[in-house]
């Protein structure tokens, strides 16, 4: 039995479940302060006997294992996690192995292997919601270089109509400052829960996403783009990227049916927490071939 952890910027989701995906049981912890949060976190996985416990978290983080500072999530614009050590706080608590990845990473490897890009050896996976993250399986592996992917702050180029600032804390106008649920907020004045029926917002998000997409593409060139997060419910988002992602390539690279090459999570909201669990199960893994 594994437990696993999706650590976002708003909620933590826990369950305790196995590596196919099935859930015995799972919560959601408001994400507050690390004391408040985390004691309810271990509560919860004290009722189970554990054989390893996967952590998807929102970052940056350091998954580098060689770092004196592994396990830790770094310079969040979330000040009372910032230089917080948490796989330490949950290796204090549980004597078993732990897998440490991102939040978005964790999502690429559950649609990887059990949800849209079932079968591939590669995929994208990329949330846009509070903030935007994305995470990447290469060859059947998670992509981990000098730390994990940071697709998000990417820069792009600005609409020409568009003279909103940004809402990123370090890069102003990157994707994220540019097309995160706070940045439609922002530049329109209302979440976009409220602006469902103004085509304009779906647009202009549309574009800074294909223009995203065409450089993901270029440079990793995944056999499927997964678009999660809270923004990518409003579907008329997908329209907009299959509508500029082919005049931004110019028929340079030749693109699979984008109906079918870029799409909604084939697991919905459970990405995270299934791709958790088989962290979990990696960990089991390979603490087994050390004994």
């Amino acid at each position: 039995m594994f437990g696993a952890i999706e650590a976002g910027g708003t909620k933590f989701v826990c369950a305790v479940g196995d590596e196919k995906g099935i859930i015995i049981e799972r919560i959601s912890i408001p994400t507050t302060v690390p004391e408040e949060t985390m004691a309810q976190v271990i509560t919860f996985f004290e009722k189970y006997q554990l054989d390893a416990i996967g952590v998807g978290s929102f970052g940056p983080i350091d998954i580098n294992e060689e770092s004196p500072t592994y396990g830790m999530i770094t310079s969040t614009p979330k000040l009372p996690w910032r230089n917080y050590h948490f796989l330490q706080a949950m290796k204090d608590a549980f004597s078993v192995p732990i897998g440490f990845n991102t939040d978005v990473n964790a999502a690429a490897l559950g649609e990887s292997v059990h949800g849209a890009a079932k079968g591939l050896d590669s995929c994208l996976y990329i949330t846009v919601g509070t903030g935007v993250g994305a995470g990447a399986v290469v060859q059947g592996k998670l992509l981990q270089g000098l730390s994990h992917p940071e697709m998000g702050h990417i820069l792009v180029r600005r609409h020409p109509d568009d003279n909103y600032q940004g809402k990123c804390h370090y890069h102003s106008d990157c994707l994220e400052g540019l097309a995160a649920g706070p940045a439609i907020e922002g530049r329109w004045g209302k979440k976009g829960i409220d602006l469902v029926d103004k085509q304009e917002v779906w647009e202009l998000e549309g574009y800074y996403i294909a223009q995203a997409l065409m450089q993901y593409i270029l440079i990793l060139s995944p056999k499927k783009i997964i678009l999660g997060g809270g923004v990518l419910k409003q579907k008329q988002v997908f329209a907009s990227v299959y509508k500029y992602l082919p005049e931004l390539m110019g028929g340079y690279v030749e693109l699979p049916e984008l109906s079918e090459y870029i799409v909604s999570p084939g697991l919905g909201d459970d990405a995270g927490i299934t791709g958790s669990l088989l962290l979990a199960h990696q960990a089991f893994n390979h603490n087994s071939l050390k004994i």
